[in-house]
């Protein structure tokens, strides 16, 4: 096949159909059929509808590579939680090719490729407290710990507390960040930081 096409798609961290027919100068029709044939023959890696990776390149791809196809598989939203907490260093919990972000439109789960993308489903309110780091947004790690916090004061998440380094997280902007939030996600927060030597295990 076209060599330059491929070469093109192959500069891509992922792709749709209509890329793959602008390279190869077919039809979106075809490249619709084109895209599902090379998906059954093991060359392309479907992650959801009209959303792809090459598997060539699937074993050279780092975290920053996952965080940055998570960030589009689901617009908008932001890396946070525990993939957060660990990229700033405040967990050491931090389960291998599984990517947790706060979206605004659903909660969902694609999983693909030997990894998970898990999107929560956050209100308006919630959803800031986040930066650009080159390709993609993540959150800051207070604005991580207060999502994660309200997931599991909500019944929606379970934080490995024993894992943390609270020590790590400045209290005073923790203070301003959950301002929002309501008062069980607000009590959850200070009984884990603000209290010392709370046992926050099982608290929701």
């Amino acid at each position: 096949m076209n060599r330059v096409a491929w070469r093109e798609l192959r500069k891509r961290l992922f792709f749709s159909a209509e890329q793959v027919a602008s390279a190869f100068g077919i039809s979106r029709a075809s490249a619709h059929v084109l895209c599902s044939r090379q998906v059954k023959n093991g060359v392309f890696i479907r992650l959801r509808k009209d959303f792809y990776i090459l598997e060539e390149r699937r074993p050279y791809l780092g975290a920053r590579d996952f965080f940055t196809i998570a960030n589009f598989l689901q617009v908008p939203s932001y890396i946070s939680l525990t993939t957060a907490l660990a990229y700033h260093g405040v967990t050491t919990q931090a389960p291998r090719d599984w990517y947790e972000s706060v979206a605004l439109k659903r909660a969902i789960r694609y999983e693909a490729a030997d990894a998970a993308f898990q999107y929560f489903k956050f209100k308006k309110e919630f959803y800031f407290g986040f930066k650009k780091v080159g390709l993609f947004f993540i959150a800051e790690k207070e604005k991580a710990f207060v999502d994660a916090c309200h997931l599991t004061a909500c019944g929606r998440y379970s934080l490995d507390w024993s894992a943390l380094d609270r020590e790590r997280l400045d209290k005073d902007l923790l203070a301003s960040l959950m301002l929002p939030f309501p008062s069980r996600t607000k009590n959850l927060i200070r009984k884990s930081i603000y209290d010392a030597g709370s046992d926050t295990s099982g608290t929701v």
